[in-house]
């Protein structure tokens, strides 16, 4: 796997120390460079087209709103929630997302390379066609996030909990569910190149055999 710069803590970050706080509003198409947003509500901002280069979210709620086509080269975001906003197009570059919330967004043919979520929750999420490169789940809880179409290479979910997700029609190129918890994964046919562990092979048998076509007799005669 391809090193994922791994930061705990905003203070980790090489840019951390060149950040310079600002609560402007975002604006569409605008550069930001270096700048740190904290306790800042964003509500309904348009900034598609935007590009953060080494920036950091701290304490930020993005209420609806669109970010289409923005690009995050180098962000910290911590403590965040993404509620309802249009991320769709957008490209994200090592970047942390830290204790954040990603609820009820449009994420679709969304690229992110080198990403660590970190203690995260995404709930409703759309990343139909997304294309994800290089990137750790850990320790979150992902419900209804909908995979279907995207491309998935060298991503692990240790300690995360995926419940009601759909892999259909996904490309898959090293993934590793090994340490995650799988409650009701659908796509389960399209799971060609993951790794998975024996026991949750055991969990994802009915799913399995659904998928494939086979009928299996819990009779107990077997007739």
């Amino acid at each position: 796997m391809t090193a994922i710069p791994r930061y705990r803590r905003l203070e980790e970050t090489p840019f951390a120390s060149a950040l310079v706080s600002s609560g402007s509003a975002l604006m569409r198409g605008e550069s930001y460079d270096a700048v740190r947003f904290s306790e800042v509500d964003f509500d309904h901002i348009e900034a598609s087209n935007a590009l953060f280069t080494e920036c950091a979210f701290t304490n930020v709620t993005f209420d609806g709103g669109g970010l289409r086509r923005a690009r995050f080269r180098g962000a910290w975001v911590g403590e965040a929630r993404f509620v309802g906003t249009d991320v769709a197009e957008s490209s994200w570059m090592d970047v942390t997302l830290d204790n954040s919330v990603l609820a009820g967004i449009e994420a679709f043919s969304t690229e992110w390379r080198r990403v660590v979520f970190q203690s995260c929750k995404l709930n409703s999420v759309n990343l139909r066609h997304a294309t994800i490169h290089d990137a750790i789940f850990e320790d979150c809880v992902l419900a209804d996030v909908d995979f279907t179409g995207a491309t998935l290479a060298r991503v692990r979910f240790p300690g995360s909990r995926l419940a009601d997700v759909d892999f259909a029609q996904t490309s898959l190129d090293e993934l590793d569910l090994r340490g995650a918890t799988l409650e009701l994964v659908k796509g389960c046919q399209s799971l060609r190149g993951a790794t998975i562990d024996y026991g949750q092979l055991i969990g994802l048998a009915p799913a399995l055999a659904d998928a494939l076509g086979i009928t299996v007799d819990t009779s107990p005669s077997g007739y």
